[in-house]
């Protein structure tokens, strides 16, 4: 019987093995053990497209359920406070304390969205005033709740809308924890918003590229736990195509697994094979659309970074673009916020996302 392909290049998957992020992991299991007060519960995962934002908001919500918190996954979109009253409600008693064996009981969906509210108001009770009742009763349970929001952005009412609300949960002392996650770009314009000028206090945790090292071990576990073998010459170009890149790592094992399905063995043959079929993909999937969403600007700034394969000063990009620093330096901080370039030690400026030097010398 053929084994089945266990790399995961689709979004949300999780992997089998999350390279290079046990010690994030580990601060969130903590953070959930430890409950209100602790400041990691109001978190936000910035990185660009691929680096695994998706995939990490689903760990974190495995391991909230694991300590007992209930949890309600939404996409930053209107209509998504409401997903979360719908969900909470028709989860609520269902939630459980797998250490301690404690259990919410005795709350229906009905009671949970017609609670009694002994006010003069003839006008039903809002969102926020449902939640505190929902908050209130899984506190009194010894739970929580953690909601995750993907694809975080600023011009979704309802974004504001729910952070402006768990800053006063969090006042009322609710055990509420939210975790978001976005490019860096929809983070930045969040986070400087004033409505919710708090969540600049929030933890924000960069997600930068994973060590060779991690890559590679999990490569290994991935391929071996599933029924395979892997050579170590494979093992050592699957590595080095990844490029310490989430996405690239999955499209890179899914494609060279492909290649060896009849085989006990990935050969680097079938891993070069792979690769290829990887990198077309990525192209396809990832670098096209980051190219499309560039500005004319953003696109020259780019192409002057191409002369220097161990990162750009910004005076000799500018000097290519025949502009001041000023100038440069407004492209400089866009695409910085997009995901596409970072900052190097001596402030020298490279490409973060995987084969881009590559394809922007290609258009």
């Amino acid at each position: 019987m053929k084994a089945r392909n266990p790399f995961t290049p689709t979004f949300g998957l999780v992997p089998p093995y999350l390279a290079g992020r046990d010690a994030l992991l580990n601060t969130m299991a903590d953070a959930f053990e430890s409950g209100l007060g602790n400041p990691n519960l109001c978190s936000l995962l910035i990185g660009p497209r691929g680096s695994g934002k998706t995939a990490l908001l689903s760990c974190f919500g495995d391991e909230a359920r694991r300590q007992g918190w209930l949890v309600v996954d939404v996409v930053a979109e209107e209509g998504m406070l409401e997903d979360v009253l719908q969900h909470v409600a028709a989860e609520a008693s269902q939630i459980a304390d797998v250490s301690s064996g404690r259990h919410l009981t005795g709350v229906s969906f009905g009671e949970l969205l017609g609670l009694e509210w002994e006010t003069e108001a003839t006008e039903e009770p809002n969102w926020r005033m449902r939640m505190e009742s929902l908050l209130a009763v899984l506190r009194d349970s010894g739970s929580g709740l953690l909601i995750t929001v993907d694809e975080v952005r600023v011009d979704v009412d309802e974004m504001v809308r729910l952070a402006s609300a768990y800053q006063l949960f969090v006042r009322a002392g609710l055990p509420v924890a939210l975790s978001m996650a976005g490019l860096p770009v929809n983070v930045g314009d969040l986070v400087g918003d004033r409505r919710v000028s708090f969540l600049r206090r929030a933890r924000q945790f960069v997600l930068g590229p994973i060590s060779d090292v991690e890559v590679s071990r999990a490569f290994r576990q991935t391929v071996v736990q599933a029924g395979k073998g892997i050579d170590d010459e494979a093992l050592a170009l699957a590595t080095e195509a990844a490029q310490g890149f989430p996405y690239m790592m999955q499209l890179v094992g899914y494609f060279m697994w492909a290649e060896s399905a009849v085989e006990d063995l990935i050969t680097p043959e079938g891993a070069r094979r792979g690769i290829l079929d990887a990198r077309e993909d990525f192209r396809t999937g990832v670098l096209e659309r980051t190219w499309h969403e560039m500005s004319a600007g953003d696109r020259t700034f780019a192409r002057a970074m191409l002369p220097d394969e161990g990162g750009s000063t910004l005076t000799d990009i500018a000097r290519r673009m025949g502009k001041g620093t000023n100038y440069a330096s407004t492209y400089k901080r866009r695409l910085m916020r997009a995901g596409v370039i970072g900052e190097r030690p001596g402030g020298r400026l490279d490409f973060d996302i995987p084969l881009m030097r590559a394809y922007l010398a290609e258009q």
